[in-house]
């Protein structure tokens, strides 16, 4: 899985995304504007324009526009190179007719940040720092050089020197501010949607194992009847075979090779029936079912119900969701891995609430992560060793999956080290429950009545007929 980090450095934010038909489309809504803003200047304002060479600047971009429409297919993705190029060319155009028409004192000198800012979102950064540094040059060029504003009566059209340098400054830094903003927005965007894509192939191969379960275990269950038969007969048939060993060998072959079979489907089936019962169960199985892959990697996983290592009142019956078996999977691996010895998996109910806490005997969380957990961010850097966390390449889209996939079950999720400091300001409720958890500690709640199971009725007996 390609690691994810939202950070202006981040190459892996940039895609040949941009197509040629939205370069084409913006640059002829430019073209447009020029034309009305030098027919405005010179039929309504009165200046004196180099019409000449104003023409030949939008002349230019309509010969491109048009060549890359003939020559090429508007649906085409450009290439990052074939992207800067395009808006180098624009930034160029756009400061050539802005030299024409007063430069630093032409307000449409603004329009200098549209380039940088589509580079910040759409290019990598070092195609964004070559821009940026390309327009603070240019700005730096119109305020030191440029063809007056002027009327057809001479008068000239020139901000004092103060605000010329005031506007230098102000271009520079939006274009500074905007282009690392946007680049910010963008990577953060596309963080985003990368780990809700893999959420959601998560949550599509849970459900997916789930329906494949109840259908083995369907399969499984109608194939008994049958099953048991073969062996009835078989064993008939070896008391009535005694006398001859030949067929009393092939007798005893079919009832072996039918318990076995038997037994397949029964592990096959272990999941159980995909029928109205088997979609709930109490709250410890879901919770084990869980955790079950991460019992054998050496670490101790301790199960608690209201913070006793045994059970002493009913616990409720919940619905088994996919998104909860996957999200508390994830918990309880992230748990595995960061612990020294031991993990602790606590089940707290209430009247109205449901709590499950995962914590372990490990480092903790680093400080400065804990206000970031539950985002996608992932570091590219190499895994660390258990029970050091930090800059551990699993950590944050893991979380985020488990995070995502138990908040779509209605569940609130909190996380804190262990010390108890930090887990007493967080409530009664943990500092009791997981006292003996000195590392990292998640709590997922819900309201009772969204997380337990209804009681219902299983539909009719089905008739089975053995023959």
């Amino acid at each position: 899985m390609s690691t994810l980090s939202p950070t202006l450095s981040n190459r892996s934010a940039r895609s040949e995304w941009v197509r040629l038909r939205t370069l084409v489309m913006l640059r002829w809504l430019a073209i447009i504007g020029q034309i009305g803003a030098v027919f405005v200047s010179v039929q309504m304002v009165d200046l004196d324009l180099p019409l000449g060479l104003c023409a030949l600047a939008i002349g230019a971009s309509v010969i491109l526009n048009v060549y890359s429409a003939a020559a090429l297919p508007l649906n085409k993705r450009l290439t990052e190179r074939e992207t800067l190029l395009m808006l180098t060319f624009d930034l160029c155009q756009l400061v050539f007719l802005l030299y024409l028409t007063g430069g630093i004192n032409n307000p449409f000198t603004l329009l200098i940040l549209a380039p940088v800012t589509i580079s910040a979102t759409a290019l990598s950064l070092n195609a964004t720092i070559s821009l940026g540094i390309i327009a603070i040059a240019f700005i730096t060029m119109l305020t030191v050089s440029n063809v007056p504003l002027a009327t057809t009566g001479g008068e000239q059209f020139e901000l004092p020197v103060l605000f010329q340098w005031g506007n230098w400054i102000a271009m520079t830094i939006g274009v500074l501010f905007l282009s690392a903003y946007a680049r910010r927005v963008s990577v953060e965007t596309f963080s985003m949607s990368q780990a809700l894509a893999a959420t959601q192939m998560a949550l599509e191969r849970e459900q997916k194992l789930s329906m494949l379960g109840g259908v083995v275990a369907a399969a499984a269950h109608e194939m008994g009847t049958p099953l048991a038969t073969i062996k009835l007969v078989s064993s008939e048939m070896q008391e009535d075979l005694q006398t001859s060993p030949e067929l009393l060998e092939d007798a005893k072959l079919i009832h072996s090779q039918a318990d076995r079979l038997s037994t397949i489907l029964k592990e096959m089936g272990r999941s159980g029936k995909d029928d109205l019962l088997l979609k709930t169960a109490p709250l410890e199985s879901v919770v084990k079912e869980a955790s079950e892959p991460h019992e054998d990697r050496g670490i101790k996983i301790n199960y608690l119900y209201n913070g006793n290592p045994s059970l002493v009142v009913p616990m409720p019956t919940i619905t088994r969701q996919p998104e909860v078996i996957h999200g508390l999977r994830n918990l309880v691996q992230n748990a595995v891995d960061f612990a020294a010895e031991q993990v602790w998996i606590n089940m707290v109910w209430t009247e109205s609430t449901v709590s499950i806490f995962v914590g372990d005997d490990g480092k903790g969380y680093a400080s400065d992560l804990l206000n970031r957990i539950g985002d996608p961010y992932v570091s590219s850097g190499p895994k660390r060793r258990s029970g050091e966390r930090g800059e551990y390449e699993g950590m944050g889209l893991g979380l985020f999956i488990a995070k995502t996939l138990l908040e779509r079950a209605k569940a609130v999720l909190s996380f804190a080290n262990g010390s108890p400091q930090t887990v007493g300001s967080l409530g009664p409720a943990w500092l009791e429950h997981m006292t003996q958890a000195n590392g990292a500690i998640v709590c997922v709640e819900w309201a009772r009545d969204d997380l337990q199971a209804t009681t219902q009725a299983l539909g009719q007996n089905q008739t089975i007929n053995v023959l």
